[in-house]
């Protein structure tokens, strides 16, 4: 009984850690901002109100304000969140990016969302 247990909780660290390695941890816009170069390319973890938000046909982009910074996310799917929503997104970070004949320079391309 006391093995099983002992491997049922082994089991559980590790499925833990492996679930918790896989997620991005929260970073500042500020930081992202300050250095986009270390970022591009790279998934991160964001979480603030929505500034400003333009969509169409699902699709469209949204600009988060988290105190330290603002930055534009884009969405391929599922709409934008209104002004003033509470947000955190997860995605990853380009430069130059171009949507609907609009240029934005750093921005994320989301790949999921939770709203408050």
């Amino acid at each position: 009984m006391r093995s099983s247990r002992k491997l049922i909780l082994l089991s559980v660290i590790i499925v833990t850690v492996f679930l918790s390695a896989a997620c991005p941890s929260r970073t500042n816009i500020g930081k992202i901002n300050s250095d986009p170069a270390r970022y591009r390319d790279k998934e991160v973890a964001v979480a603030g109100t929505v500034s400003d938000s333009y969509g169409v046909l699902g699709t469209g982009a949204y600009e988060l304000d988290d105190g330290t910074g603002k930055i534009w996310v884009v969405t391929r799917s599922g709409g934008v969140p209104s002004r003033g929503s509470r947000v955190g997104a997860k995605g990853r970070v380009y430069t130059g990016f171009s949507i609907a004949g609009r240029s934005f320079g750093t921005v994320i391309e989301e790949s999921d969302r939770r709203t408050r």
